[in-house]
């Protein structure tokens, strides 16, 4: 990729004359490709990765690979995004998207995408068939949103596939190779689900001026955050009770706080959006949620 955004340049662009200039305008490319891949949510699901491998007692080696080969698909997944949606991005004035402004061509967009696709299986064939097989449906689900799903009323089952099978992407890096149990696989596509519908809410009217009806759209934002707030109360009652098989007496203090504190938060998400317009607030007050949950695993030992 690096060898490639060094030859190619957007069309229209002057040609750089010295070194310097050629390295500058690749950083700047480079730059641009980061913020196209929407880095937050990237980085917050290669952490909930680390932290599912930490819980899945994963050995250094393994449990590194596991991120770069979450983080090489999770920058393929933003980074199409972006790419699919330059021209309604561009139509609805969205300055904050780098491909849309042009900091860097499609034709750069789509190489970087394809070569993290690229990065992210072969890196997951390392630690396993089954694994990079899993993974590969995941990234499949998550392109397949980009590419159309979002538009429709199915476009949350992406997220409910790819964050139910993204537990055993942890398990199946282990050896021997296993997927996760199935409440780690119930908590995973709840969260999706919760995920999906927070994330959207800030872009509705945007999204109904170019054709773009999925689900939240449907629901409207209160319902949405309802349901939001729904599937984040199931993806907490999982991660409590699924390691000690339902016996209530059997969990301890520690899945207690966190359950509380994934409830608080809950509650707050539920108040913000009852107060104020959707913002991105409410996506991040779920993606804190995803973190807490995985934090108790790693806390409590339940891989």
């Amino acid at each position: 990729v690096f060898a490639y955004l060094t030859r190619s340049q957007p069309p229209g662009e002057v040609h750089l004359a010295s070194e310097n200039d050629r390295v500058r305008a690749v950083m700047r490319r480079l730059r641009a490709l980061w913020a196209a891949s929407h880095p937050g949510p990237s980085l917050v699901v290669t952490v909930l990765a680390v932290a599912l491998g930490v819980g899945a007692d994963l050995p250094p080696w393994r449990l590194a690979l596991l991120a770069v080969a979450v983080l090489a698909g999770q920058l393929s997944v933003g980074i199409s995004n972006d790419a699919i949606d330059a021209a309604r991005d561009r139509a609805v004035g969205r300055r904050d998207k780098p491909i849309a402004r042009g900091d860097v061509d499609l034709r750069t967009a789509w190489v970087a995408a394809a070569a993290a696709v690229v990065v992210a299986l072969v890196l997951s064939a390392v630690l396993g068939l089954a694994m990079a097989a899993v993974h590969a449906v995941a990234l499949a689900s998550a392109w397949a949103y980009n590419a159309g799903l979002k538009k429709s009323a199915w476009s949350i089952a992406p997220f409910i596939v790819s964050f139910g099978l993204f537990p055993s992407l942890a398990t199946l890096a282990a050896d021997p190779p296993r997927l996760a149990t199935p409440w780690a696989t119930l908590a995973g596509a709840a969260l999706g689900a919760a995920v999906h519908l927070t994330n959207v809410l800030p872009d509705l009217e945007d999204d109904d001026r170019t054709g773009i009806r999925g689900l939240p759209h449907r629901l409207g934002a209160r319902v949405s955050v309802i349901v939001a707030i729904a599937g984040i109360a199931v993806g907490a009652i999982a991660v409590l009770v699924g390691p000690v098989g339902g016996d209530l007496g059997r969990i301890g203090p520690v899945p207690w706080l966190f359950f509380a504190a994934v409830g608080a938060v809950a509650v707050v998400t539920l108040v913000r959006a009852l107060r104020h317009p959707p913002g991105r607030a409410l996506f991040r007050l779920t993606m804190l949620c995803a973190l807490l949950l995985a934090a108790q695993l790693v806390a409590t030992g339940g891989s």
